[in-house]
């Protein structure tokens, strides 16, 4: 099992930019492929970035594409979400998810490929 933490979340204006950490528990997160989401009021859990156990493939939801980077450091069993040119449209709250790579080596943009998830961090832009 994994436990996940977010953070670094904030308040940005538009333009601006955050980068986003996911701390795992436990000592085979390169066994893990990642995943960031992220719910707005009223909407859907919707991905935003993938990335596979090494950090060698990543995946990206069109609206985010250019904009956000997925990374992850293996040894310090965290993945990151570098966000920049922030929108208002980003805003909502960020969740991290890990699926095991035993089952595919990712990455994955479907949410229900992953079985752990964070608590997630919130994440406003103002305009």
């Amino acid at each position: 099992q994994v436990q996940l933490v977010e953070s670094g979340g904030g308040l940005v204006q538009a333009g601006g930019s955050l980068r986003l950490s996911c701390a795992a528990s436990g000592r085979t997160f390169s066994s893990y492929a990642m995943g960031w989401f992220r719910q707005a009021p009223g909407k859907e859990r919707e991905f935003v970035a993938a990335i596979n156990w090494s950090g060698g493939s990543t995946s990206y939801a069109d609206s985010v594409k250019g904009r956000f980077s997925i990374s992850r450091d293996n040894a310090k069993n965290t993945v990151y979400l570098q966000m920049n040119s922030l929108k208002p449209e980003d805003t909502a709250v960020y969740y991290c998810a890990a699926r095991p790579a035993a089952y595919g080596s990712g990455p994955y943009s479907d949410k229900n490929a992953y079985g752990y998830w964070g608590q997630g961090t919130q994440v406003t832009v103002s305009s």
